[in-house]
C-alpha cells in the first residue's frame, strides 16, 4: 500500500523559509516522478515543483528562484525548500508520486501559511 507522509509545514512570516518533506513507502521510490502541488482556498490545485526519477526538475514560474525540490532515493524522501516566502504561497501543499504504468498517489496535504 502506497503511503506518502508530508511534514514541515506551518506558519511563517513573509520572507521566511520552510522545508517540506514527504516520505514514501510502498513504492519503488527511485522510478517514480515526485511532485509538490498546492491548493489555495477557492483555487485549483497546481503543480509547484516536480522531480523525475533521474532527478530532472521543473518549477512553476511563480516559485522559480525561490523554491528547490530535491530527493533522496536512499531515504525514499522528497523535499521542497521554500525561501523568500510570500503571502500568496499560502496553501495546502500535497506530495504526489506518479508513474506512467503504476499510477499515482497523493499525500494527505500539509498547511503552509505565510503571514505577519
Amino acid at each position: 500500500q502506497v503511503q506518502l507522509v508530508e511534514s514541515g509545514g506551518g506558519l511563517v512570516q513573509p520572507g521566511g523559509s520552510l522545508r517540506l518533506s514527504c516520505e514514501a513507502s510502498g513504492i519503488m521510490f527511485s522510478i517514480f516522478d515526485m511532485g509538490w502541488y498546492r491548493q489555495a482556498p477557492g483555487k485549483q490545485r497546481e503543480l509547484v515543483a516536480g522531480s523525475t526519477g533521474s532527478g530532472v526538475t521543473n518549477y512553476a514560474d511563480s516559485v522559480k528562484g525561490r523554491f528547490t525540490i530535491s530527493r533522496d532515493n536512499a531515504r525514499n524522501t522528497v523535499y521542497l525548500q521554500m525561501n523568500s516566502l510570500k503571502p500568496e504561497d499560502t496553501a495546502v501543499y500535497y506530495c504526489n508520486a506518479a508513474h506512467p504504468l503504476l499510477g499515482d498517489s497523493w499525500g494527505q496535504g500539509i498547511q503552509v501559511t505565510v503571514s505577519s
